[in-house]
């Protein structure tokens, strides 16, 4: 059986030049079906790469554009405020029809840094939960974006414990400002000749979106990539002296999550059992857990456990 995966890699590429980093962190988030936050300039396509995942699988999609007045109604769905008499007096109820999140698979909400704290502290919980109330919701995975905080931009970033609920994190600084030239004359060269939106997108399906969530969770991690995963959080927290004050490498992200992105990662490559080369993959931890001054240092190090494989095998 062929890999979908590959598929929607292809489509991905060949519909949007560039941003490889935001194009693996989806196909990670959808597989491990875990939340991802990506902080870039407007006009980086993030948009338009989760409409094409979520064409391409099949999957009900949610798009909300935050802003400080955002309120819950507004992303679960519609408010309903009905009357009943009793023999008590009149009985006032609230319901929701729902929508929004409550009833997408993968949902982007853009700008989360400009939702108002009431309504983002109710939505992240949903969002960790997966659930309204007592009911489950179906979503796989939600996308927040945030542009970055400077002058000409009005945010107020997520605090760290709220970032830290988004396991995969991106900070895509756009083809331009990222000096890949390359790319930057592909685009051109593609806008230069396009005429109107392309609506065609390969399908993979939501079946073979289950299907590999349920063979991430039989992905065997033999001891050596194990022993990887060890010895890169030793090698944060004592060579890189992180610690609360620094940093945030919680248990719960660094010791459980990274255990479901290396499984998603074999997994897209159409494997059964991980390997050192999947450690990669744990950069997507780090860009706002960390340091900005260590992060070269720490893709490094994960770099050096793929060229341990490849010693290994010679």
């Amino acid at each position: 059986m062929s890999n979908p995966f590959e598929t929607l890699k292809s489509e991905l590429d060949e519909l949007v030049v560039g941003h490889s980093e935001v194009k693996m962190a989806l196909l990670l988030g959808i597989v491990a079906r875990e939340h991802i936050y990506i902080q870039g300039p407007p006009g980086t396509a993030k948009t338009m790469l989760s409409e094409i995942v979520s064409k391409s699988a099949e999957l009900n999609f949610f798009f909300y554009q935050m802003h400080r007045d955002t309120r819950l109604s507004e992303l679960v769905g519609d408010l309903v405020i009905s009357r009943e008499d009793t023999n008590d007096g009149e009985i006032i109820k609230q319901n929701i029809i729902k929508g929004g999140i409550l009833t997408s698979d993968i949902c982007l909400l853009d700008d989360i840094s400009r939702a108002p704290g009431e309504s983002l502290n109710v939505l992240l919980r949903i969002l960790n939960e997966r659930k309204y109330g007592d009911d489950n919701i179906p979503l796989l995975t939600a996308i927040a974006t945030s542009n970055p905080t400077a002058d000409e931009y009005y945010n107020e970033p997520l605090d760290p414990a709220n970032l830290d609920r988004f396991v995969i994190q991106v900070n895509s600084k756009g083809i331009s400002y990222s000096k890949q030239w390359e790319d930057v004359k592909k685009i051109i060269s593609l806008y230069s000749t396009k005429t109107g939106e392309n609506d065609f997108v390969a399908k993979v399906g939501k079946k073979a979106l289950d299907d590999s969530f349920k063979k991430q969770e039989s992905v065997v991690i033999p001891k050596d990539v194990q022993d990887g995963l060890t010895s890169f959080i030793t090698w944060l927290v004592e060579d890189q002296r992180l610690n609360e004050t620094n940093s945030v490498i919680s248990d719960r992200t660094f010791l459980v999550k990274s255990l479901k992105l290396i499984k998603a990662n074999a997994v897209i490559e159409g494997r059964g059992q991980a390997e050192l080369s999947d450690l990669k993959v744990l950069r997507f931890l780090l860009p706002f857990r960390v340091p900005e001054e260590i992060l070269e240092a720490a893709e490094q190090k994960l770099e050096s456990f793929e060229n341990q494989k490849k010693k290994t095998k010679k």
